[in-house]
């Protein structure tokens, strides 16, 4: 998709249908055929008769000279079945942007009656990686870590596809100018970078236009300890983000032993596992006044605190 087409999301020209311009053609076609018939012989007239009876189904099912497009996300009917069929028909890592975001937008609608589903599952299980060329030349490389796990910013449903940045390509970055976690992740210099500015800028037109904005739960208050005794806290809220950093509990689940809250569902491709592959940076979550979470791919309890100002890596997720 080109970013001229952004706003026009999951509005396909093909599947814009005139009906009274469909039973105008339907008619026509009749008259043609009855004089074809006329003078053509039997074998000619019987093909005729046979492609004439697959125009008639066709017309009936409202679909005369367009290909049904459907919307883009939750509450979709699906999107145009060829590139979904292309799709399942090649080895995942081939998938261009068009065939993610078709794939994307069928689980949206289906989940796992989509036929593309069952590649997608295959591809988080293989750890496939796709890639894109930043705008600086560098080589950005991404995996699929989520199926239907991401609420749509605009109420419709889930993001079919959730994915995770997969190597170096964005470099070292900050969270915030000052050791802080005041406002937690929402308020991070590092947020803002990724939907506005230097980050959200390295990525190439064509992959931003198919980024849907998800609702991500976050401590954006700052850090709350766990209280001896009694009831824990709220610290979490929601957020609106196309590039967003995992949290804690979206790679590990369920709480850390010092945090009052859980800041999202892990993702399937954490749950399956997949750790050891990983690349690790910085994380939305805060640990302390002063510090956030990093990781690291080694196992399932390997997390560490850098000051905010550190230059660890970003790693990015983003939903199609």
């Amino acid at each position: 998709m080109h970013a001229a087409a952004q706003n026009l999301r999951g509005v396909s020209p093909r599947g814009i249908r005139l009906r009274g311009q469909g039973i105008i053609e339907y008619v026509l076609i009749i008259a043609v055929i009855g004089l074809v018939i006329v003078f053509a012989g039997p074998g000619v007239a019987g093909a005729i008769r046979n492609q004439f009876n697959l125009v008639g189904n066709t017309v009936n099912n409202g679909t005369v000279g367009c290909v049904e497009g459907g919307a883009s996300g939750g509450g979709s009917a699906g999107t145009d079945s060829a590139t979904v069929q292309a799709a399942i028909a090649k080895d995942a890592k081939d998938w261009t942007l068009e065939e993610q975001e078709a794939v994307a937008e069928d689980i949206a609608a289906k989940d796992e009656a989509s036929p593309a589903f069952a590649k997608a599952k295959a591809a988080i299980d293989a750890e496939t990686k796709f890639s894109v060329k930043l705008t600086n030349g560098k080589t950005l490389e991404y995996r699929i870590i989520g199926l239907n796990h991401d609420d749509l910013a605009d109420g419709s449903g889930k993001a079919g596809l959730t994915f995770a940045t997969a190597n170096d390509a964005l470099g070292p970055q900050r969270m915030n100018a000052t050791n802080t976690t005041v406002g937690g992740g929402e308020k991070s210099e590092i947020r803002s970078k990724m939907n506005s500015d230097e980050i959200w800028n390295l990525m190439p037109v064509e992959l931003r236009s198919e980024m849907r904005a998800v609702t991500k739960v976050s401590n954006n208050v700052g850090v709350t300890f766990k209280p001896s005794g009694g009831a824990q806290p709220v610290t979490t809220s929601k957020t609106t983000d196309r590039l967003f950093l995992l949290s804690y509990s979206e790679i590990w689940g369920g709480e850390s032993y010092v945090m009052s809250w859980v800041d999202g569902n892990q993702y399937e491709y954490f749950a399956n596992g997949g750790y050891t592959n990983s690349v690790f940076g910085w994380i939305r979550t805060p640990n302390s006044p002063k510090r956030f979470y990093t990781a690291a791919p080694v196992n399932e309890d390997t997390d560490v605190e850098a000051a905010s100002t550190v230059g660890a890596h970003a790693h990015p997720a983003f939903c199609f």
